[in-house]
């Protein structure tokens, strides 16, 4: 017994102050995150949908009745397609133009504060200048019409390639992508970064090498670039949904919830659920849905970079 003890490893004095540091910010996490987040659940599965708090269980009628309205339905595919197009698009755009300002371009550092600008701006800000540049009556329509052409933007209560899904209208709405254009503008520049540090990263050797064994400059991104960026692609791709699908105060500065709920996203539906409707049950549902939707992708990307490093 007394062998086991000589034997057992001693916390030294580092650790012990590592862990006296560490010990505020973890209890804080633990009251304020994972805390809260407890409570929300406990909340979402009450019959608290009034100014006074009814802590009674009502189970999952509050998560039934979500996905049998027509509001949330409209905000789950608003949301679906609101992710596709801007992740798509911020990869998209990134990449190419981080490829174009890794070609040595004369004012690069110009070209790259230019586009890395936007990101100082809030998506409050943003988007009260889209809601205005993209005025039906105003913004870059005064230019268009020159043309003939009235885009109605965000107003634009259309669905393309609709059918009937549950109660809505399922299809890509058009008054949704003049928020895509608004958030692209925004987070490309966070894209472009991470393309642009990662296109340094690889060693030039690598392109010769490609090129001597007559590989052309496509065929040199193609095969040999591009699928060494895959690391920022998957990084790229997992930042912009835990923004896309969490988003609120682009969409409630810029639209609103929308005509026919076109622009609507379960950010503004929670917020108006629980601090104008005192609905506190059903606004907290809304919430654990949002947390498991990006729980979706940050877990798994978690998982494997957990894996990677051991």
């Amino acid at each position: 017994m007394a062998e086991k003890m000589i034997k057992r490893k001693k916390i030294s004095a580092d650790q012990w102050t590592a862990a006296v540091f560490l010990a505020p910010s973890l209890i804080l996490i633990a009251v304020f995150v994972y805390g809260f987040i407890s409570w929300t659940g406990y909340v979402s599965l009450s019959n608290w949908n009034t100014l006074t708090p009814d802590f009674s269980f009502a189970g999952l009628s509050n998560y039934t009745a979500l996905f049998s309205d027509f509001r949330f339905q409209a905000d789950l595919r608003n949301t679906l397609f609101f992710t596709i197009f801007f992740i798509g698009l911020v990869i998209i755009l990134g990449m190419g133009i981080a490829i174009l300002l890794d070609q040595k371009l004369k004012g690069e550092s110009l070209f790259r504060n230019i586009f890395l600008f936007p990101m100082a701006l809030s998506f409050v800000v943003t988007g009260v200048v889209w809601q205005w540049l993209l005025n039906p009556s105003t913004g870059f329509n005064q230019f268009l019409s020159v043309f003939g052409i009235q885009p109605l933007w965000y107003t634009d209560t259309n669905i393309l390639a609709g059918f009937q899904w549950g109660a809505i209208e399922f299809g890509i709405p058009v008054a949704i992508l003049a928020v895509v254009i608004a958030a692209v503008w925004q987070m490309t520049g966070f894209s472009l970064a991470m393309y642009l540090a990662g296109l340094r990263g690889i060693p030039d050797e690598l392109r010769e090498a490609a090129r001597v064994d007559g590989a052309t400059e496509a065929q040199v991104y193609r095969k040999v670039v591009i699928p060494m960026l895959m690391p920022i692609t998957v990084s790229v791709v997992i930042i912009m949904a835990h923004i896309s699908l969490k988003i609120f105060d682009l969409v409630y500065a810029m639209t609103g919830s929308g005509a026919n709920f076109v622009t609507d996203v379960p950010g503004v539906y929670m917020f108006e659920t629980t601090f104008r409707g005192n609905y506190y049950a059903q606004g907290a549902a809304i919430a654990i849905i949002m947390l498991i939707l990006v729980a979706v992708f940050i877990v798994p990307y978690l998982w494997y970079n957990r894996k990677g490093e051991n």
